[in-house]
């Protein structure tokens, strides 16, 4: 397996409380893991290749875990993806 290289952004919301992220990302994240997308996995978004790298755990903002829990590594950058705008490749 191919080493992708990852780099940590510090973030933040002011109104967070834990680090532990809200009951919805931790659903979702489960039901992708349940749903067998697990990191090092082959996908595809559409008809382009990639792979998952992560779960999205952020709880806030346009694309957040709780919607969009896959991190999936493209020639294109990392995307944040829904269960259903990804297929096993």
């Amino acid at each position: 397996m191919d080493r992708v290289h990852l780099d940590l952004v510090e973030g933040g919301c002011p109104h967070a409380a834990s680090s532990h992220p809200p009951r919805g990302v931790e659903q979702a994240v489960s039901n992708a893991i349940r749903a067998g997308y697990r990191v090092g996995m082959r996908v595809r978004i559409g008809r382009v290749a990639g792979r998952v790298v992560g779960y999205n755990i952020g709880a806030y903002g346009r694309y957040s875990g709780a919607s969009y829990p896959l991190l999936v590594n493209t020639r294109f950058g990392v995307a944040k993806c829904s269960l259903g705008e990804v297929a096993a490749a």
